[in-house]
């Protein structure tokens, strides 16, 4: 189901308690399309064994504000309701997020840890930290990229023109409908979560304030696009750059938040009835621009420091 080059073994181990495998779901915030729950799903039923999936809250992260975390949350809350009804459970948790998943998986005996791809320096410092604590598997998904970043390059590539012919040949392998999640053999529950006490935890300052325009969720996000492909795919590659035409897809939150697969988004474009100008312009940004950023921030580790330029 899941294509093994997305996957990339963090700790090797065998799975031997019958506790649940744990999705620590971070980049990729949803429930379809999402590679790396597929994956989990599928060790979960191999097992005979529950699944559930663990958020972790961080007290701030990267200078996230209110407008941030209010989006985000209220995305989660969508994905907690519909992972209750494949039988899946839900966890949220507060504080740093290894010391956290690491008590989680010893209180609640853990067979098997799968987490989502990110190519920034924080998230590997913590994927780093827990794994020294673990026992048993722990697998990372690429579940953001079309092509998974490990695989489609091994260094920093020197822009879009050196990383287009990379992606373009594999593009027939991964760029595929994704299937979904199966049902669960053995089904798991979970206490609602209480998300007003996680925004309280959070203390954050009310100097920003929750956008209104755009709401969240995949299937806000889905709805999007639909809009984009039928009033504004024909003539993106003309209009895309002007500033007083609406031309723009505004999926770009659905993306950054995981809300909606890029890989839902590519193929529902290329189905679109639509000139074919406007449509390779367009996956050109969904697909091999937004791609090359995960290879600087992955293979650079001066990707935010003047230190990354080229000479």
């Amino acid at each position: 189901m899941v294509n093994k080059s997305r996957v990339f073994t963090l700790v090797q181990n065998t799975i031997k308690s019958k506790g649940p495998v744990v999705y620590w779901m971070s980049r990729d915030q949803r429930v379809n399309d999402n590679w790396a729950l597929l994956f989990a799903a599928q060790k979960a039923n191999e097992h005979s064994l529950p699944l559930s999936v663990v958020f972790t809250l961080g007290p701030s992260f990267e200078n996230a504000t209110l407008r941030h975390y209010d989006y985000m949350i209220k995305g989660l809350q969508q994905i907690e309701t519909e992972l209750k009804e494949k039988g899946i459970s839900f966890y949220l948790l507060l504080g740093n997020p290894p010391e956290q998943l690491a008590t989680f998986i010893s209180q609640y005996n853990a067979s098997a840890i799968v987490t989502d791809f990110d190519p920034l320096r924080i998230k590997r410092k913590w994927k780093a930290q827990l794994a020294e604590k673990l026992e048993l598997p722990f697998f990372e998904v690429d579940a953001h990229n079309i092509v998974p970043c490990r695989f489609v390059s091994q260094k920093v590539e020197f822009g879009a023109y050196t990383l287009r012919p990379k992606i373009n040949k594999l593009l027939p392998e991964f760029l595929v409908d994704i299937p979904e999640v199966p049902g669960l053999r053995v089904k798991s529950e979970s206490p609602a979560t209480s998300w007003g006490n996680a925004l309280k935890w959070l203390n954050l300052s009310n100097d920003t304030y929750p956008i209104s325009w755009l709401a969240p969720g995949y299937a806000e996000g889905i709805s999007n696009l639909n809009k984009f492909i039928v009033q504004k795919l024909k003539g993106y590659a003309s209009h895309r750059n002007n500033p007083v035409i609406n031309s723009q897809s505004n999926l770009s939150p659905y993306l950054h938040f995981g809300q909606v697969s890029a890989q839902r988004v590519a193929v529902e474009v290329i189905k679109a009835n639509a000139p074919k100008e406007d449509k390779d312009a367009f996956l050109d940004e969904l697909i091999v621009r937004r791609e090359l950023s995960d290879n600087f921030c992955f293979y650079n580790p001066n990707y935010d420091n003047p230190e990354g330029f080229h000479e």
